[in-house]
């Protein structure tokens, strides 16, 4: 199966990082499109978004300054599949993306993923200190996948923080 496509431009507001396409991502081309995903609904319920968005407007969100790419390109049913090779070589294509993008957040969906970027263990969700990429906000959110057992209005809370790094206002979206 083949990677999908970044969708990717020059100082976006917020680049989106995920592990790894699913399975349904790498058959449809679009990233976060495994229906039990709760990434497009997570955006639109933290106001992050005016609408909610489907998996199939992904290249729709650049219009709103969001961008999205994996620290590994390779679909795979879950995270788990992915080798440490795979996540040494990502590393070092996502961090010269971040260089050569410049996007104001960067915002790793996973724990694991900044994890495996960052080479940085025990972090608390939200924005990290001693950025990777210096002048780039590095901020860490629960993955959206189905599989994850934390509530949805947990994770919409530590998404919304997202807004006080880009210029949103947080009472209206």
């Amino acid at each position: 199966m083949k990677p999908i496509s970044d969708h990717l431009k020059e100082h976006l507001s917020i680049l989106f990082v995920g592990y790894n396409p699913s399975i349904r991502s790498g058959e449809t081309g679009h990233h976060y499109a495994n229906p039990n995903n709760r990434f497009y609904r997570i955006l639109f319920q933290a106001g992050l978004t005016p609408r909610l968005y489907k998996p199939q407007e992904d290249e729709d969100l650049l219009e709103l300054g969001y961008g999205f790419t994996n620290i590994v390109a390779r679909p795979s049913l879950t995270a788990a599949e992915i080798t440490p090779e795979e996540y040494r070589q990502g590393r070092i294509i996502l961090r010269e993306k971040i260089q050569n993008m410049q996007p104001r957040v960067v915002c790793f969906v996973g724990k694991g993923v900044y994890e495996q970027y960052s080479g940085r263990r025990g972090m608390a969700w939200g924005s990290q200190p001693d950025p990777i990429v210096p002048g780039v906000v590095e901020y860490v959110c629960p993955s959206s996948s189905g599989l994850v057992r934390m509530k949805l209005e947990e994770m919409v809370a530590i998404y919304t923080g997202i807004k006080t790094f880009i210029g949103m206002e947080l009472g209206n979206g």
